[in-house]
């Protein structure tokens, strides 16, 4: 990495500016995780096998809203334009729109360039995009629940095709987490939908996402949802349609049991620092994945039993994330650059959104000049008398769990893990002469 350093202008931060904590760094064993898991071979016909189930339900000439918003889905664009392709093939004329609560800046034009980073364009879907932040009030699911929002791009529309991963939630667990109910919920619901599912907290979460989901799919407008469901390597593992009672319902919830079985995770139960090389909102909605790293850090929603990580630093924001930093209140420790690459607007727009799970997440850790200097303090800081012999990993981001860096005092722990293979001898924990992170060794084939 470069630019460890920054130039003068971070106010109060100037101050720490030369202080530069030293502590011992360990040597890193190079490691890769293999996680035997399945995979689509051809995704884009998967994806047209299981929608002739709805091919009885397509009238011709009927206008089709088919749903794109959440972020890190790897065949995303490919699932999207076999879905246009296969309903424009059955005599359908589908469009694309956003579906993404308030992501992009809350903004029409946003919410179309976030797609446009995704792979997702009229040009590459042969379809119109149709953006808007306006929706049409569906009513209450109770007396004294949210305002059900929808889309009123979608709500024009004579049919709606839902398509979302769908995988465990970075806020909270229950039958229903992310997936088509959600995409429904928030994502139709654009930010004022979103705004008033997450005032109630995250653990309301748990009930409003479903029972929102249910009530615009009883509208009778939703034709039925495309679940995509990702295994450990961040690919497409199947494909599986989901008929309208299914969605945010016992279909839903089996598929969503599956991607938990197929999630990445890292391979240790204690460390004393996880060194995350980037964080964003395609690599997970909370900028790390809460499930990989063992962190909720919400008011009233109970923390993950494993696993247990005393400090995380964080080097930088993914250039997706167009300086939405919001998770960065996960870590611990950054150096200057990351405070230089949030976009506060948005990281408090999203945090905002997100209501009292955005509070902790999008509040700043300790700052410090220099990759080194906030390794440095997470080893100082954690807690181990014997900081020769942290406990230390170091991976990419919170979707690579494949590709890992193990300090040498876990060496053991490795060996008795039969998944965990040693790829490369080991390496020091040399950052550049500006303090920067090493990069990564080449790994044996």
């Amino acid at each position: 990495m470069s630019d460890a350093t920054s130039p003068t202008g971070l106010g109060p931060f100037e101050r720490v500016r030369e202080l530069q904590p030293r502590a011992p760094l360990p040597r890193l064993i190079p490691v890769r995780q293999h996680y035997d898991v399945p995979a689509e071979p051809d995704v884009a016909a998967a994806t047209a096998r299981e929608l002739e189930a709805l091919r009885a339900r397509i009238r011709p000439g009927m206008s089709v809203a088919v749903t794109a918003g959440s972020r890190g889905i790897h065949d995303l664009a490919t699932v999207v334009r076999a879905a246009c392709d296969w309903l424009r093939a059955a005599g359908a004329e589908p469009f694309v729109v956003p579906a993404m609560g308030s992501h992009g800046g809350a903004t029409a034009e946003g919410q179309v360039a976030v797609l446009a980073s995704y792979g997702v364009t009229e040009e590459t879907m042969g379809v119109p995009i149709r953006a808007t932040m306006d929706t049409i009030e569906l009513g209450r699911v109770v007396p004294d629940g949210p305002m059900v929002h929808l889309d009123a791009q979608a709500a024009r529309a004579d049919g709606i095709l839902l398509v979302n991963r769908i995988k465990p939630h970075t806020d909270f667990h229950g039958e229903i987490e992310s997936g088509l109910g959600k995409i429904a919920a928030i994502g139709l619901g654009k930010q004022r939908g979103a705004e008033g599912i997450h005032v109630y907290g995250s653990t309301g979460l748990a009930r409003w996402i479903p029972a929102v989901g249910r009530h615009i799919v009883e509208t009778g407008r939703v034709l039925g949802g495309i679940g995509i469901v990702e295994n450990a390597h961040e690919r497409t593992a199947r494909i599986a349609f989901v008929e309208p009672d299914g969605i945010a319902g016992p279909a839903e919830t089996e598929l969503l049991a599956e991607a938990g079985r197929l999630l990445g995770r890292l391979p240790f139960d204690d460390l004393d620092v996880l060194v995350v090389d980037e964080l964003g909102k395609d690599k997970s909605g909370s900028g790390m994945d809460t499930n990989v790293i063992g962190r909720m850090w919400i008011d009233g929603v109970a923390e993950p039993e494993r696993p247990r990580v005393t400090n995380i630093t964080v080097h930088g924001i993914s250039k997706a994330s167009y300086g939405n930093a919001v998770g960065v209140g996960l870590a611990d420790f950054v150096p200057f650059r990351v405070l230089e690459d949030i976009d506060l607007h948005a990281l408090y727009v999203n945090a905002m959104t997100s209501g009292i799970g955005g509070v902790r997440r999008a509040k700043l850790p300790i700052a410090l000049p220099t990759d080194e200097a906030a390794v440095a303090a997470a080893i100082l800081m954690c807690g181990r008398p014997d900081p020769e012999n942290v406990r230390l990993v170091r991976v990419h981001d919170t979707l690579d769990t494949v590709h890992l860096l193990v300090a040498e005092s876990l060496r053991t722990e490795v060996d008795k893990q039969p998944q965990l293979e040693v790829a490369g001898e080991p390496v020091a924990f040399d950052c550049t002469p500006d303090g920067a992170l090493p990069d990564w060794p080449q790994l044996e084939a």
